[in-house]
């Protein structure tokens, strides 16, 4: 047995009330033989397609090793407690063999049993990670995890079965620029070493965005050689893309390597280390967060002497050799220490001509690219295959906006599946493939989605409230009324989503001051145990921000209502978002504003309807939406609901779906209790 198709239906199979869907079948068909032949493929599968074992079950069948990318480490947790085990048995007889499969995570994600012991290795406790020894809470949490490192089996953070805050485990953690690698005494032992080893026998290695940005642009191995890769949710890796060749410098780093430096090199370098920190600081503190069109001379010549200072410091601490290898490399991390700040004060210094500098709130220095199309297409789509996917792929129905952010040219597409493609400009694809370096082939494909969403759901525009851009006082005072209004006839089971913490807390405190009904809100406890205690009960309701736009999943009767504040156009005072505004011009708004607010609108609105025998109405409170030139546009990427005309029609339907619904399904247990079931 080879084909997906066929392999997939073995897969659902043993899956307890599975469905096959034609759209999860066509998927497959189209991974596959993006794997087979090497081109490049762009898949969008709607909510309810079921596009894990879309892509899963082919990448298995396919022999090659494969590495399968998502936005967060919550559906890599998935992918690897829930799909992947449940496919390798599944799969074992038809394929004759036993699929492998690993996950793959940053070495800060793992105990380091250097830093856990204090052992030669360790590094030496920064000043502002200090903590009062063993009584204090960070110490009772190192002191337990000592003892469940003794008897852990992957020294994973997401395993440790008690609350772990951020500065504890940075007590008994590395990253990668501070472990010793081959060097370290622990290295036979170490828990992200063995990780390593085991994706490296692995068929499917489950990583996320940013450690494949890593791998990628960074040109550090911490991913295995592999044939292709699976880049779910594909519409977030631009930003981690970003994130990885983006160089940033600040006064306390620099102190910091400075401090590290002094045993060293001489009392003049290391003097000299002080002033050019010193100078970077004060010069710093004169800044004003946000996008520098140009670089004063002052920060240009602090950054000059920065660059200077620490390259030569470097070079010092590189001249001389230690006796034992622990010593030797403790002596190379000061010198990449050192060269690191040295390279960032210079990509700073003389930025590239697409690329921005800006100052973050917490007076980081920052210089990003302003695209990173060029550096995807070449680097990772000229690497392997890929294979990108998402819900959200298209912009007003076109797959053309996505090509262009992941660098793939337009010309060198085609439709998966058309046998007849529409009329082109052949002049122009000629010319584009005959280049010296050609771009990369690629196909597109739009799976839709099971759901009915014109018969499961509705979609209203509160055309009548006012214009959120000009009257945004009186549109405030709009929106909370009518959540109170929305969520009563509900009966509870809304999630409310907005565009900012203010926004939020002024209409939970609107709707609980109006009515009876619970209201969770975000920032009140962990996003996890917010999204089970609303999913554990019907009259409850979850008000929340950005972070809850993507990612919550309740399906079934405890969410039948969806709110959303306004359209979720990126924050103004962005500086990257500045930049990129500046740099595109009079195509700024369309190209640079309006498409990551339309893959977040219909991303919130996607929250409503999640199984095939789900009802409710989305409610969009901004106007702009009906009335605007571009709401088109964003209506275009929105799911297909069926328009709602009046807030009598949609205040009548909310009642009648609250009476007619059927108990809620149970969520299972509460996060904290699933990890201490693992």
């Amino acid at each position: 047995m080879s084909k997906a198709g066929d392999l997939l239906d073995v897969a659902l199979a043993a899956v307890p009330g599975a469905q096959t869907r034609e759209g999860q079948h066509t998927m497959a068909e189209a991974v596959a033989r993006a794997l087979r032949s090497g081109e490049h493929l762009l898949v969008q599968a709607g909510t309810g397609t079921g596009k894990s074992l879309a892509y899963l079950v082919p990448a298995i069948a396919s022999g090659k090793r494969v590495v399968v990318a998502t936005a967060t480490k919550a559906l890599q947790a998935q992918l690897v407690d829930k799909d992947l085990p449940r496919l390798a048995d599944a799969l074992e007889s038809a394929l004759g063999r036993k699929p492998r499969y690993a996950l793959a995570k940053g070495r800060s994600n793992y105990v380091c049993l250097q830093q856990l012991n204090l052992g030669p290795g360790a590094r030496e406790p920064e000043q502002d990670e200090l903590w009062d020894g063993p009584t204090s809470m960070i110490g009772q949490q190192v002191v337990q995890l000592r003892e469940w490192a003794s008897e852990a089996v992957t020294g994973d953070r997401d395993e440790v079965p008690f609350p772990v805050s951020d500065r504890a485990w940075r007590q008994v953690s590395v990253t990668a620029r501070e472990c010793l690698g081959s060097k370290c005494p622990d290295r036979v032992e170490c828990f992200a070493e063995k990780a390593r080893e085991e994706a490296k026998e692995a068929d499917i290695v489950v990583a996320n965005h940013a450690l494949l940005a890593v791998a990628t642009f960074g040109g550090v191995p911490v991913l295995p050689e592999h044939d292709a890769v699976v880049l779910d949710e594909a519409h977030e890796f631009v930003s981690s893309a970003t994130d990885a060749l983006t160089h940033e410098l600040s006064a306390p780093s620099a102190r910091r390597q400075a401090g590290a430096a002094k045993a060293f090199v001489g009392e003049v370098t290391h003097e000299k280390l002080e002033d050019a920190h010193a100078v970077l600081e004060g010069v710093v503190q004169g800044l004003f967060p946000g996008w520098i069109p140009e670089l004063p001379e002052q920060l240009i010549n602090a950054l000059g002497v920065v660059e200077s200072s620490f390259a030569q410091a470097a070079t010092e601490v590189a001249g001389e050799k230690e006796e034992d290898e622990v010593s030797q490399a403790r002596r190379d991390q000061v010198k990449n220490g050192l060269a690191e700040i040295a390279e960032a004060a210079g990509e700073l210094r003389s930025p590239g001509v697409r690329s921005a500098v800006y100052v973050t709130n917490d007076r980081v220095l920052r210089v990003s690219p302003l695209w990173v199309g060029g550096a995807v297409h070449d680097r990772l789509f000229g690497e392997c295959t890929v294979i990108a996917t998402s819900a959200t792929l298209t912009l007003g129905g076109s797959f053309r906006h996505t090509a262009n952010e992941l660098g793939l040219t337009w010309m060198a597409g085609s439709e998966y599946g058309v046998k007849a493609p529409p009329p082109r400009d052949e002049a122009a694809v000629d010319e584009a493939l005959a280049r010296e370096t050609p771009p990369a082939r690629w196909s597109y494909l739009d799976v839709g989605s099971p759901f009915d969403y014109s018969r499961q759901g509705q979609l209203y525009i509160a055309r009548d409230l006012p214009d959120p851009g000009k009257q945004s006082v009186a549109w405030q005072a709009a929106v909370d009324d009518l959540c109170a209004t929305l969520v009563e006839a509900a009966g509870g089971r809304t999630l409310a989503l907005f565009s900012s913490t203010a926004a939020a807390a002024r209409a939970a405190a609107a709707v609980r001051a109006k009515t009876d009904l619970p209201v969770l809100l975000q920032g009140e406890d962990t996003p996890g145990a917010l999204t089970h205690r609303f999913a554990s009960d019907a009259r409850t309701c979850l008000f929340g921000t950005r972070s809850f736009w993507q990612g919550v999943d309740v399906p079934g009767s405890a969410c039948q209502l969806v709110i959303l504040d306004r359209i979720p156009f990126p924050h103004v005072d962005d500086p990257l978002m500045k930049a990129r505004l500046a740099d595109a011009g009079s195509r700024g708004f369309m190209d640079v504003t309006l498409p990551p607010a339309a893959v977040l609108l219909a991303q919130g609105a996607g929250r409503l309807i999640r199984a095939t025998t789900d009802r409710g109405i989305v409610v969009v409170m901004d106007p702009r939406l009906w009335t605007a030139q571009y709401g088109d546009v964003l209506l275009k990427t929105l799911p297909g609901f069926y328009p709602a005309r009046s807030l009598d029609t949609v205040l009548a339907s909310l009642k009648a779906i609250d009476e007619q619904a059927e108990p809620i399904r149970e969520p299972g247990p509460p996060p904290s209790a699933r990890r201490r079931a693992r």
